[in-house]
């Protein structure tokens, strides 16, 4: 159909295809007429003329159209006014038919043309709106693709300041710390004689203990040394541990003895979804249990987190399908697994909650981001 019109219109763009496109259907109208003339007389050769130079007249302008109509003329006198195939003389009634003829196809004709002209108006304004749109859409395109620039920018360096506010708590506060719980150390040995300052010792020698304990598992949620030099596989199994300590739920976690490394880019956005599903799942889910599973294919890494807790109410999921900020802690991730290729859904199952994460093994160059 498209292809039809196409062809249709480059032959109306043509002088020569706009009168063989006027002159077609006259003479097609002209032929039929002729040949049922005797069954239904003058009355056919009318009703086929005037649509057919109504057709002229909208499609290929007024030139055309006159064209057209002269040609009807002459074909009527030629072949139906008695005396046929003839051009001579016309009597009165056959005088008075083709000024009617006449007037009713220059009517016709001066109606599709004001039709065609508006028509063609409205075809330019169209082009120039379309044009338009094409236009902001480019430049809303090139806005977005700034805003992913710059949100991958600022992923990086939140990533970046945490690994420096972890190596500065661990290397300087860390030590600081050390030191004080010897110095507390070494006078509780020497004033054991005095019951109540030992004892405000000893507390305050536990407190700094507790916040050494405090400042390092800090540093080490903030960035896990253990990311950057034993790998993901060691990092999880760690995270998960203090994890189940501190809240109480059992975290299954299932992953290949030869999983090998990663980027560190792949590594530390699968170990911050980790981290942001296990604290939804003890903020929200109710759960007592969450099963954690990834794998490593040729070309993709699946990593899948399921709790058997309260779920997500229907309109709420797909309020979070249809959002494009359904939260900060979910964007946040979709976002980060965007950056790196990947991709990120949740549904939910038998009354828990499914979140499955998508990431190809080699990252994408940034042009491709």
């Amino acid at each position: 159909m498209a292809n039809n019109s196409t062809h249709f219109s480059r032959i109306l763009k043509h002088p020569i295809g706009r009168y063989a496109a006027a002159l077609l259907p006259v003479l097609v109208a002209l032929v039929v007429a002729r040949a049922l003339a005797p069954v239904f007389g003058e009355t056919l050769l009318y009703a086929a003329i005037f649509p057919a130079i109504a057709l002229a007249a909208w499609w290929c302008g007024i030139g055309p159209t006159i064209l057209s109509t002269l040609v009807a003329v002459a074909a009527v006198k030629y072949w139906f006014l008695p005396p046929v195939q003839t051009i001579g003389t016309l009597t009165a009634r056959q005088a008075l038919d083709m000024i009617g003829l006449i007037l009713g196809a220059t009517i016709i004709a001066a109606l599709g043309e004001m039709r065609r002209r508006e028509n063609h108006v409205l075809r330019s304004e169209q082009g120039e709106l379309e044009e338009r749109v094409r236009q902001r859409t480019a430049e809303l395109d090139v806005a977005n693709e700034g805003l992913r620039d710059l949100t991958a920018r600022l992923m990086q360096l939140q990533d970046d300041e945490r690994r420096r506010i972890a190596r500065e708590l661990h290397d300087s506060v860390g030590q600081t710390l050390a030191a004080l719980s010897m110095n507390l150390s070494a006078i509780e040995s020497d004033v054991k004689r005095l019951s109540q300052t030992t004892k405000t010792i000893a507390d305050s020698a536990a407190l700094v203990q507790d916040m050494n304990k405090e400042v390092r598992t800090i540093s080490h949620l903030l960035h896990p040394p253990l990311l950057d030099e034993a790998g993901l596989v060691s990092a999880l199994r760690w995270y998960i541990d203090g994890f189940t300590q501190r809240s109480q739920i059992a975290v299954e976690l299932e992953i290949p003895e030869d999983f090998g490394r990663l980027s560190r880019e792949l590594e530390t956005g699968i170990f911050r979804t980790v981290q942001e599903c296990l604290t939804n799942i003890h903020r929200h889910s109710g759960s007592s249990t969450a099963r954690i599973c990834l794998i490593r294919l040729d070309h993709e890494v699946r990593l899948q987190i399921k709790d058997h807790g309260v779920g997500i109410p229907g309109d709420k999921l797909e309020e979070m399908a249809l959002s494009a900020t359904p939260g900060v802690g979910l964007r946040g991730m979709r976002e980060r697994l965007r950056q790196l290729g990947g991709t990120l859904e949740i549904g939910c199952d038998r009354g828990g909650t499914i979140v499955e994460a998508r990431l190809p093994v080699e990252l994408p160059s940034p042009a491709a981001a």
